[in-house]
């Protein structure tokens, strides 16, 4: 008796077999989220288009290519401005001939892809019925077609006859890696004079580094940038004319007070001392 309990307490346990529930013919649908690429992706690496950056606004973007941030926004028909996505492709020339420009804001219905396993049996009814009850994807926006963006100054792009913005002397020279203009000394409330006629296409502290920062736009090929302002004289889209007062020096988000003065030629900073008259 005790070697026959001896004997059945080692036998192997009886062990269920394991069910293998992943098997091809499984019934549950394999669910798959799309991903949406960014707005005009489509446009990237063309001419006259741009891919955002990290850190990248509509302000620095307009600097960068020598446009307006309105311009900007308008041609992109930007529903909010201060609301752009890294990789997001923006035109960033006017149209040409009223040619349409493409809405560019991201579409906000989601969309889900069920794929079956491979064999598997039809999608159950609830499923099959939530997918043809599923919103479509929401409608593109019909095209806008922008007037014309005409120079702001008539004539030769390189014939402005230029000036001084500030009195002061050179502090900073210009360095297309460390310096993208030069920096001008002064005083605590020296004038600011814009260097050529032009419009205000920017004016206020949303750039990061130029504190109170004004730009102007001269024609389609040069706009003049004027930073660290301790107080400014005028606004967006107002005609300014050379020589007049557009700021006081000053020295917002600066160590000192200067004028930090940039040219950009379509965009790219130049030598600004290739620009002004010999002091």
């Amino acid at each position: 008796m005790a070697l026959a309990l001896v004997g059945c307490g080692s036998a192997p346990p009886n062990h269920a077999p394991v069910e293998d529930r992943t098997a091809v013919g499984s019934s549950a649908p394999a669910v798959v989220a799309a991903v949406k690429p960014p707005p005009g992706f489509e446009n990237a690496g063309k001419p006259g288009y741009y891919t955002v950056k990290p850190g990248d606004t509509l302000i620095r973007i307009g600097l960068e290519t020598g446009q307006s941030q309105k311009d900007i926004g308008r041609w992109n028909a930007l529903e909010n401005p201060n609301k752009i996505e890294v990789g997001q492709v923006l035109r960033v020339i006017p149209p040409v001939g009223g040619e349409a420009v493409v809405v560019t804001k991201p579409v906000t219905t989601g969309t889900v892809t069920t794929t079956p396993i491979v064999g598997s049996s039809p999608l159950p009814a609830k499923v099959a019925s939530a997918a043809a009850s599923a919103p479509a994807p929401a409608p593109v926006a019909a095209p806008v077609k922008p007037a014309p963006v005409p120079a702001v100054v008539a004539g030769a792009d390189d014939e402005l006859g230029w000036i001084w913005p500030g009195k002061g002397a050179v502090i900073a020279d210009f360095d297309e890696v460390k310096n993208k203009g030069v920096d001008i000394a002064g005083s605590a409330g020296d004038s600011v004079l814009a260097a050529a006629d032009g419009k205000v296409v920017y004016a206020g502290a949303g750039l990061r580094g130029y504190g109170n920062l004004i730009i102007l736009k001269h024609n389609n090929t040069y706009l003049t940038a004027y930073a660290h302002n301790q107080s400014l004289m005028v606004k967006e889209d107002q005609t300014v004319k050379k020589g007049q007062k557009i700021a006081e020096m000053g020295n917002s988000d600066a160590d000192r007070v200067k004028l930090h003065f940039e040219v950009r030629r379509q965009g790219k900073p130049v030598d600004p001392l290739k620009y002004l008259p010999a002091k």
